[in-house]
């Protein structure tokens, strides 16, 4: 591949980690709006329905038909499923709990993860400069976390266990590489949803282990109702938002480079932070910026040694791809 076909392709996929950041940032503050009426499992299931079928009617006939859903890497795929079904339960359980901006900053540790997992499975070489972001990224965890004050809550732990198998997927994701179409994935995605969810809708939709007092596990084992008629348009966006922004970030990390991609994701942070301030009239407090801060410029500074070492290796060399 020619160094400028490289350029355009990372630029693309830069372009859609973007747009999938506005979908899943529009989708965790509906998801949120509607977590004191509902149980996850049903909204996520009722997503996923929607979902697939806007996969189904408008992105896989133009990827190639129906023939594109057979897959070469049946257990990757299903590695995916799980992952992504994981993080997603685990993000959208503190969602009920804690504000936005908080929860979303804990998780946006993910594309440092990613950074660590690359060297790990991918056999990327990340330099001391960018491990130092990495654990610089870590510390604003530990400080949003706030262990042993009073401030501290268990539910602060799930976005960080989000996104480490956040982190996970995106690997698997890269492994599977241009061998697979990003319908493909998002489909297996969006079906990986629907099983999940109806088991535990079937297990846990009664509502017998809910009324604990604490707001994620209440979400999480809520009893199904029949929606509301005003919800509708709500369950409609959130479904759109998760076919979109789904198939967005599958392409992201099939085409450019896991490193590359990845700090692209930080364009959510400031969406949450809006959307917590005017929906929820929540706001981060002193500690809390300074959590942000030290995450997203950990992120910023790895994308920008990131992208100065390809610079200089598209100087040297013509990069190839798998």
């Amino acid at each position: 591949m020619t160094d400028q076909s490289t350029a355009r392709t990372n630029l693309i996929g830069i372009a859609c980690a973007i747009g999938a950041s506005m979908f899943f940032s529009i989708n965790d503050m509906l998801i949120k709006f509607l977590s004191g009426d509902y149980a996850l499992h049903q909204i996520v299931l009722i997503r996923a329905v929607i979902g697939l079928s806007l996969l189904l009617i408008f992105i896989v006939p133009f990827e190639g038909g129906f023939k594109i859903l057979h897959t070469k890497h049946l257990k990757i795929q299903l590695l995916r499923g799980l992952s992504v079904v994981f993080a997603n339960m685990a993000y959208f359980a503190a969602l009920a709990a804690m504000p936005l901006a908080d929860a979303a900053a804990i998780w946006f540790v993910s594309p440092l993860i990613i950074t660590a997992f690359s060297v790990l499975f991918l056999g990327e070489k990340v330099g001391p400069r960018r491990w130092a972001a990495v654990g610089l990224g870590l510390l604003g965890v530990i400080i949003m976390l706030r262990p042993g004050s009073h401030s501290f809550q268990l539910a602060a732990l799930l976005p960080l266990v989000s996104a480490l198998a956040y982190a996970f997927l995106q690997i698997m994701t890269r492994k599977i590489g241009v061998s697979e179409k990003a319908a493909t994935s998002s489909v297996y995605t969006q079906l990986a949803f629907i099983v999940i969810s109806t088991g535990m809708g079937l297990a846990f939709g009664h509502g017998q282990f809910a009324g604990s007092g604490d707001a994620s596990i209440d979400f999480l084992f809520r009893a199904w109702v029949v929606p509301a008629p005003k919800d509708y348009g709500i369950f409609f966006l959130i479904g759109l938002g998760s076919g979109l922004g789904g198939y967005l970030i599958t392409q992201a990390y099939r085409i450019a480079e896991a490193g590359l991609a990845a700090p692209f994701e930080y364009s959510a942070m400031p969406m949450a932070i809006v959307w917590g301030i005017v929906v929820f009239h929540q706001s981060p407090d002193l500690i809390g910026w300074i959590g942000i801060a030290l995450i997203v410029g950990a992120g910023l500074y790895t994308f920008a040694r990131e992208a100065a070492i390809g610079r200089r290796a598209m100087r040297k060399q013509p990069q190839t791809r798998l």
